[in-house]
């Protein structure tokens, strides 16, 4: 009986230790994603203080200019201090539909009314054309077409204004390091599902969402450790930057998200979202356009993890 009761005992041991085990584990697999409530320029250099980020060589904040008349896209007075912190050069690549911002020009155009050239040097990544990054471990894409000045910067903070989109049911920093840093014909790649750098096929729906992922995952692998993500959630309107005539945000506004993990991030700020008041609109878009795909497809082809450990650099401060 001793001996049986020593086994048991000895059994539980190692099944308590095991238990414990996994959950170290399981904790340690979660990305980190710091937030902030503080939605100022203050604010925006904290949240990104806290990743413990070392740039390497010339550093390039990745953003959307917004399409104009009146986009709700990040404004120069929120985001100079941050770009000035890195002393980063603002970047952006020419869209794949017709507006102001098609033609390199007139992108230029933007950017200098929208005042980014007021706070920093900006490039047009694919004002020169196409350079093709490998993508690995995907079944859409093997190859992504990023804008030709894309190896001019050693490192990338890709600063994502959180909102909705009428293709993607949402946008946050996985479809700002895919899209946004994909050339014009980059972009029609990837909206065509890997199938045409030429012709855009509105009807791959899945592979449309595939291929962010995986054209995300390109760039990621390509930057190593030299990229960093930030989501800021103010003005988020069931519509995207990309829309001149966006309808008014339902939602008040929450905060900033930072993470080296693009794909946590995102399901940070959609769990708040999922949280808010007013996101009827914005929850109907994400579900009608299965934007979740997205993520799904990112985990299933080893890219970034759902799973996350929200740390709020606010209460951490105050404690």
């Amino acid at each position: 009986m001793k001996q049986l009761l020593a086994l048991l005992t000895a059994l539980c041991l190692i099944l308590t230790c095991f238990a414990a085990g996994t959950a170290f584990t399981e904790e340690a697999e979660k990305s980190i994603v710091y937030f902030t409530e503080d939605i100022s320029p203050e604010g925006l250099v904290a949240v990104y203080d806290a990743l413990g980020w070392d740039p390497v060589g010339p550093v390039a904040v990745k953003l959307s200019t917004g399409e104009p008349p009146y986009s709700n896209y990040l404004r120069p007075e929120l985001i100079a201090d941050l770009v000035h912190h890195v002393n980063g050069t603002i970047v952006e690549c020419n869209t794949a539909y017709a507006g102001f911002r098609a033609a390199t020009a007139e992108h230029y155009q933007v950017a200098e009314d929208h005042g980014f050239t007021g706070i920093a040097d900006f490039q047009i990544l694919d004002e020169y054309g196409s350079l093709e990054i490998p993508v690995t471990g995907g079944t859409r894409l093997t190859g992504d077409l990023v804008g030709a000045h894309f190896t001019d910067y050693g490192s990338y903070i890709v600063l994502s204004h959180f909102k909705g989109h009428a293709m993607a049911g949402f946008g946050g920093a996985i479809k700002n390091a895919s899209i946004g840093l994909a050339s014009a014909m980059g972009k029609v790649r990837i909206h065509s599902g890997g199938t045409s750098d030429t012709h855009w096929h509105d009807e791959l729906h899945f592979e449309f969402l595939e291929s962010m992922a995986e054209a995300a995952k390109g760039v990621c692998d390509y930057l190593g450790n030299q990229v960093v993500f930030i989501n800021v959630m103010n003005r988020i309107s069931v519509d995207c930057d990309c829309d001149g005539n966006p309808e008014e945000p339902d939602i008040h506004d929450i905060g900033i998200l930072a993470s080296n993990d693009p794909v946590a991030l995102d399901q940070a700020c959609l769990d708040l979202v999922w949280k808010a008041d007013g996101n009827e609109k914005l929850l109907w878009r994400i579900n009608d356009l299965q934007g979740l795909h997205t993520l799904d497809h990112a985990e299933e082809i080893g890219f970034g993890s759902r799973s996350y450990t929200l740390v709020d650099i606010g209460k951490d401060s105050a404690q």
